[in-house]
């Protein structure tokens, strides 16, 4: 059996060369067998709001192309309804030139704050691994989230951080 990391976060990148595993990218293996991640909140329906530490596209992207597909997340995460637990807002990924429109769609469709979520340590927005902004949408209601994903998608220029890979639970 060979196991090879491929790591979304430049940090889980030093960490995989630190413990020496083997390092790869999507380019060598395109077809992943597992991926693993954690998830900031899960609901009673298996729904998970990921991508709080500003990665959701790339995490996306291995979960996607993952033949399976696991979240880890401890009884802090759990929740009955998304935002129980979570408070920051589910995180959206926008292309930059795109999130005042993203912005006022996802408000407007579905109530609720959107907010251009700003750095800590230097001026200006968040920029993640991938040059884009990350959206924090704060809602107000309990939502179909299936719906809410599907119209999400459809509005140009980004990507949330709602997820509905997790079917089955783990036995705790």
């Amino acid at each position: 059996m060979f196991v090879f990391a491929l790591p979304c976060p430049p940090q889980a990148r030093q960490l995989i060369l630190q413990y020496g595993l083997t390092l790869s990218d999507l380019d060598r293996h395109p077809k992943i067998d597992l991926a693993i991640d954690g998830a900031d909140e899960v609901d009673a329906d298996l729904n998970l709001i990921k991508g709080g530490g500003g990665c959701l596209t790339q995490e996306k992207i291995v979960a996607g192309y993952a033949s399976r597909f696991i979240v880890i997340a401890d009884f802090r995460k759990d929740s009955k309804n998304l935002g129980d637990q979570w408070h920051k807002g589910i995180p959206i990924e926008v292309i930059p030139m795109a999130y005042v429109p993203v912005s006022r769609a996802v408000s407007q469709k579905f109530g609720g704050v959107v907010e251009l979520r700003m750095a800590v340590n230097k001026a200006g927005p968040v920029v993640t691994d991938n040059g884009n902004f990350i959206l924090d949408w704060k809602f107000d209601r309990i939502h179909k989230w299936s719906e809410v994903n599907t119209a999400i998608k459809m509005i140009p220029g980004n990507m949330s951080g709602i997820q509905q890979a997790c079917t089955h639970p783990c036995p705790s």
